[in-house]
This record gives C-alpha cells, structure tokens and sequence, in this order.
C-alpha cells in the first residue's frame, strides 16, 4: 500500500502545479545558522537580520506549515521584507524531511512539544542563540506560525510562555489536544477534544509559570476545510481561560473588510485578538497588491486584501503604523449592536461565505487512514 507520506507529497505537488512557476521561484533571503544547541528536535534553524541592527531590537520566530520551506514561507508572508523597516531580527526554525517527511511540525507529538523535549526544545536553543548574538531585546521575542505552524506556535507559547510577549497564530490549533495521527485529524476537522477550563489547563499545567502571560493574536478563514474555523474559537476559549477575562469580547470591528473581535482585560489591555478572514480557505492572509502591500500570493499564502504580517506586526507594537495616505484607505469601524447579535459567534459550517468544496488533501488523508485502521 502507498505510504501516506507519499500521497501527501504527490497532493502538494498537484497543488503547487496550479501556480505558475515564476510564483515558486523565489530569492532566499535567510542565512543557515550551526551549532546553536544539542537540537533534540532535528530541525534547522534558518534566519534573516537586517544590516546595522540596533543594540536590542526585538526577535520574530516564524514556522512555516506543512510542504513549506522557512524561504518560501518568508517569501509569501514578507517577514524579512518588513524587519528591514521595522528593526527586528526574524528567526525561521524549519523541519526536515528526515524528522517529518511532509516537512510539517511535529505538534501532535508529545515527545516535540513538552518543555525541554523535542522540537520545542531546539527552538529554544535556537532562540537563546539568536539573543546571543545579536543582542536581542529578551523582552520583545515574538513568534507566529501558519497551520501545523500555528500548532508548534501554540506549543511554544504554551511550554515556554516566559519567553514570549506574544504570539499569532494563523490557521492553527491549540496547544494539547491531540496525542497521535488519528486525534490529530479528528481535531483538525473540530471533532471532539477538551473544551471549557480544560483547554487553559492544558496551558497552565504545560510549566511552572505563573504569569505574565503572552498576548494572543489568532487569524482564521471561515472557509478553511483543512482546519476548522472551530479551532480557532478554541485557541481564544484556551487563552481566555488562562488570562481569566470575560467571554465576550470587548470590541467587535471590521479591519479592511474582515471582523477583529479584542478581548481586553480589567485595566483596559488587549490581551486576546481574533481575525476572521471572510470566505477565505486554509492559508495566511495577504494584501499582495496596493499602497500596504507585503510577500506575495502562492500556495496556502492567500491574497484577501488585508495582511496580517502587518497587522500582527502593529499588533505586538513592533512595526511602523500605516501612513496617513494607507488609513484612509483602511476600512476599521465598530461594529452596530444589531450586527453583534449576528456575528459575535465563529460561523457554523453552514454559514460560510463560499460553498462547501471537498478539500482533495483531505480526503485522500483520511481514506488512507480509514483503509489503515488508523481512523473510524
């Protein structure tokens, strides 16, 4: 039988063959970095600092997703275009193929994810070398990931949480829910897991920390078949829990056409965003065109007119604000109390923008899995 591993590498291929190819071929901006640690994770550690970084600039990790690599993720998301005007330093871990042959994070795993074990572990030691040597602001470290990235991001911000200001994570899950393969697929299409204070304790039992803790910024489109719109409603239920803020949200908007619902708590501080990304598949929102535009349109990096590279950036209070001339063009608005009622909740499946369409990966995964016995 056909390992899964091959199917899903022939998928990715099909997939990346609906782009034409002057989209995949792209400049790598980053450098490889050696030796930064014992590396139980087997990863590599790739990286982009812009010439005359000042003396404690901040750290921007960012995970790519699955069939990625950390330069083409770069490429469609522009994070090392925007350190350039911002004044950071962008550390880029990247998974083998001899760890994970789909080059995916290894977030269901818990051997990679429990704190000083595994992938989460050579992200450290990749991290405590980047502050080493470049003098980094160890009170401004960020990280971001998209899909099996979100994951690992949601597991680094879970087994080191004192190492993190914040974190975004786009497309992905929450930290702890799965254990194997087939949990892992049950989870990604919402089905099943912890719910309610369970989802914080899985945070608050992930180390010793007692706070601080990380603000959250989460992004998910309403359309995303590969992860559940679910999932990203779990992260906010997850976090909520363990910041101990209301379940309301504070402040409901509309950012360049899409919802931002802010979680803030008793002394007025945003602790906890949510991006809702309006009939938009699995991938990471891009403006690719325009005044604001950042990175470039490509398989799963999705040009929806709003760039959450930015937002994020503005967000964790690291990048320039937009320009006059680009506000004005920025639709931000609070939304009407009639309109709350009919939106403050993540729509259902039924209720997405576009219509449902088989996702092919998918479902060529889980047919494998069923003939496997590895899924009901």
């Amino acid at each position: 039988m056909r390992k899964l591993s091959d199917t899903i590498a022939r998928l990715a291929a099909m997939r990346a063959a609906q782009y034409p190819k002057d989209q995949l071929d792209l400049v790598d901006r980053l450098s490889d970095r050696e030796n930064f640690g014992s590396n139980p994770g087997l990863l590599k550690a790739r990286a982009y600092v812009p010439a005359r970084l000042p003396p404690n600039s901040p750290l921007v990790v960012v995970l790519h997703g699955c069939t990625q690599s950390a330069a083409a993720y770069d490429h469609g998301s522009g994070w090392s275009a925007l350190a350039d005007a911002g004044g950071f330093a962008v550390l880029f871990p990247e998974q083998t193929r001899a760890n994970n042959p789909n080059l995916c994070f290894n977030w269901f795993e818990p051997r990679h994810i429990r704190r000083g074990q595994g992938e989460v572990l050579s992200i450290r030691q990749m991290i405590a070398d980047m502050v080493r040597d470049h003098d980094i602001d160890e009170t401004r470290i960020f990280i971001t990931g998209l899909s099996a990235g979100g994951a690992m991001t949601s597991a680094m911000l879970a087994a080191y949480p004192e190492l993190f200001a914040s974190g975004a994570i786009v497309a992905g899950l929450p930290y702890g829910v799965a254990g194997t393969v087939p949990e892992a697929f049950d989870r990604m299409r919402g089905h099943g897991g912890p719910s309610g204070e369970k989802l914080a304790g899985l945070v608050l039992g992930a180390s010793d920390h007692k706070g601080p803790w990380p603000t959250i910024s989460v992004w998910h489109g309403t359309a995303d078949q590969t992860v559940s719109p679910s999932n990203a409603s779990d992260i906010v239920e997850q976090w909520r829990g363990v910041h101990a803020l209301p379940s309301e949200p504070s402040v409901i908007s509309v950012v360049d056409g899409h919802k931002r619902r802010i979680w803030r708590d008793f002394g007025g501080r945003d602790r906890i965003e949510l991006f809702t990304i309006e009939g938009m598949g699995h991938g990471t929102p891009l403006q690719a065109t325009g005044a604001d535009a950042l990175g470039a349109s490509g398989p799963f990096m999705l040009d929806r007119g709003i760039s959450s590279t930015r937002h994020i950036a503005r967000f964790w209070g690291i990048a320039p604000p937009a320009d006059a001339q680009a506000a004005s063009r920025t639709t931000s608005r609070p939304i009407e109390p009639a309109e709350f009622t009919r939106t403050r909740e993540m729509p259902s499946p039924a209720r997405w923008a576009e219509p449902a369409r088989a996702d092919p990966i998918r479902s060529v995964i889980e047919t494998a899995l069923r003939q496997a016995g590895l899924m009901k």
